[in-house]
């Protein structure tokens, strides 16, 4: 049988990857009002072990970072300690799996915060859909701008959180700059009106996500380092008229940390970037000399054709591994998918939409 190149194994650093099919990180509220990972979440994760590499759903780093009802934390020892029966059992399958670090900034509400607003690079407004919290469904809020030394602050919990992510048994940290949350609030000028060092520049918009992979590199080797950019992201109200220019001198940064792999929301998938041109992985290729993850809505097809093509080392799926957590099988046998279309189940309590699915019956 001829498996394609999707099947091929691959290594980045010294961790070597069964196949190149990473599984997404995709939030899915299991974790509970205590954030702490659980039995269910570990059943989970080890249902999709399959993969070459998981990347786990995007994870708290703090308690400000909050901003989605029941998602996990890193930030205390509890929450180590319930990781470490996702990482174990994860481990028992031989499969790597990387934390996804997560600030929500503005995409919050008091709501989390006991009565005190989001924070962000700037008291700039989402304009967007309501926003979920603890207490109902409520209009987002004009957040409050971070100090420097909140700034700082903030830097120093990421670095504690890749500290006890290594505590609890994972193969590595993805940082997460995508999708609007507080990194990229950072990154955009749309977001980011600062005129301190933090702002106005492409290198002072940088520094922030800079500082990051700076503190959590004083824990982890380069090689189990990722960083997740969305350059044609519109998601959570983001989008900024230089992202081109942008995003290339991320890249070009990035790749001077010698991180392990860089994960890139497509354009080619995307489809369209409401300030011009979209942006595909033949830009960042040339500039980022690490692994390329390539992500967004990709059929198989595509991230065949993504991996042919050289521009993508490992292709990570979202939406099918929720309801198919056997996917490398499907795809490798060309059995068909498990429709991914009723999301009414993937952000509620309990096993219904999460681990109820089963793997193919030829």
């Amino acid at each position: 049988m001829n498996c394609g190149k999707l099947f091929e194994p691959f290594s980045i650093g010294d961790l070597h990857l069964k196949n190149r099919i990473a599984m997404a990180p995709m939030t899915r509220g299991r974790a509970g009002n205590k954030r702490v990972p659980n039995d269910i979440m570990a059943e989970y994760y080890f249902q999709r072990a399959g993969a070459g590499l998981l990347i786990t759903e995007a994870t708290v780093i703090s308690k400000q970072g909050i901003g989605w009802v029941d998602s996990p934390g890193i930030y205390t020892e509890e929450m180590v300690k319930g990781w470490k029966k996702v990482t174990e059992r994860v481990n028992s399958a031989g499969t790597p799996i990387f934390l996804q670090l997560w600030h929500c900034g503005r995409v919050s509400h008091r709501d989390f915060h006991n009565g005190s607003p989001p924070v962000s690079a700037s008291d700039v407004k989402l304009n967007g859909d309501h926003i979920r919290t603890p207490l109902g469904t409520k209009p987002y809020e004009t957040p409050r701008p971070l100090s420097i030394d909140e700034i700082k602050t903030t830097v120093s919990d990421y670095r504690k959180a890749a500290e006890n992510a290594l505590a609890a048994g994972f193969s590595g940290i993805e940082i997460h700059g995508a999708n609007g949350y507080l990194i990229n609030q950072f990154l955009d000028a749309t977001t980011n009106l600062r005129e301190d060092q933090y702002g106005g520049s492409q290198e002072n918009r940088f520094r922030f996500f800079k500082e990051v992979l700076e503190a959590v590199l004083e824990i982890w080797p380069t090689e189990r380092v990722g960083a997740r950019i969305s350059p044609n992201g519109v998601f959570n109200d983001m989008g900024c008229e230089d992202y081109r220019e942008l995003y290339l001198y991320v890249a070009e940064e990035i790749n001077k940390l010698k991180l392990g792999y860089l994960h890139i929301m497509d354009g080619l998938a995307f489809g369209f970037h409401e300030k011009g041109e979209p942006m595909s992985l033949e830009e960042f290729r040339p500039i980022f000399k690490g692994a390329i993850i390539g992500n967004c809505g990709y059929t198989k097809e595509m991230a065949e054709e993504r991996i042919a093509e050289g521009n993508a080392d490992v292709i990570a799926i979202g939406r099918p591994f929720i309801t198919n957590p056997d996917l490398p099988e499907r795809y490798r046998n060309n059995w068909p998918l498990n429709p991914a279309e009723d999301m009414s189940l993937w952000y509620t309590p309990g096993p219904e939409g999460y681990t109820d699915y089963s793997p193919y019956k030829p």
